[in-house]
């Protein structure tokens, strides 16, 4: 009887997953500004649900594998970012789609520049210019550097937090999106969704594939003992890969 319900459980996985990939097909469309329905080139496409992603040509057109009720996003510098669901007559009818993006009205900030003293010789004038430092510093026994200094005071507060507490160690984020997480690894893989991730520093793609918001992403790299700075200006693949390492990391502990 053992045996036969082992069989029964290959039989019934196997047909699933060949369910799963006789769904996919290639679809193909065409992204246009809203505006003068010219093609916009180089928009990054990628299916949230099979974490794979493409880019527009010189003539906005993409082709991807996708199953119907996948979701697409659709990111640029200079448009609003969109997600769009995957119909059945898409896939069905060949339909090459025809997608419209909308730009995005920048207002530039105020930028208040400060005035130094300068003498005039360099190796004066450099030693006056404030400098912020952030370090990386390890603790034996721990795989994980930390990041500290001015931008970071509370981190060695947080580091032996984790140490003395490590069951409680980003459970409250991790644990309850193990899914989500799993995807990184399979982010980590395709070429198409690095390369969208290594141009952006909008935290947009990387929350919709992890299925978080903005906001718990800065939190996941808070607890993870990374400094503001590194938060505010490393770009999402820089970002995917911290969170990635703090993942693996958080399953060594809760193994242990």
């Amino acid at each position: 009887m053992r045996y036969f319900v082992v069989f029964l459980f290959l039989l019934v996985s196997t047909y699933s997953f060949a369910q799963d990939t006789q769904s996919l097909e290639k679809i193909t469309g065409i992204i246009v500004n809203e505006a003068t329905l010219q093609p916009v080139p180089g928009v990054n496409v990628i299916n949230i649900n099979r974490v794979k992603g493409t880019v527009t040509d010189s003539r906005g057109n993409f082709t991807i594998d996708a199953a119907a009720n996948d979701t697409l996003h659709l990111s640029i510098i200079g448009y609003q970012s969109i997600k769009v669901r995957v119909a059945n007559d898409w896939i069905k009818y060949k339909n090459v789609t025809k997608i419209p993006l909308t730009e995005r009205a920048f207002t530039l900030e105020e930028v208040i520049i400060s005035k130094y003293n300068l003498t005039g010789y360099l190796q004066i004038d450099s030693k006056l210019a404030p400098i912020k430092e952030n370090y990386r510093y390890s603790i034996s026994g721990l795989s994980q550097g930390y990041e500290s200094g001015e931008n970071s005071p509370n981190a060695f507060k947080k580091v032996l937090s984790s140490i003395f507490n490590p069951a409680d160690l980003l459970h409250n984020l991790f644990g309850k999106k193990p899914t989500e997480m799993r995807r990184l690894r399979e982010m980590k893989k395709d070429d198409a969704v690095r390369n969208a991730l290594a141009s952006k520093f909008d935290r947009e793609t990387l929350a919709a594939l992890l299925g978080v918001t903005k906001d718990e992403i800065a939190d996941i790299l808070e607890r993870c003992n990374y400094s503001e700075a590194f938060i505010k200006t490393a770009n999402d693949l820089q970002i995917m890969d911290a969170i990635s390492g703090c993942y693996e990391e958080y399953k060594a502990l809760n193994r242990k």
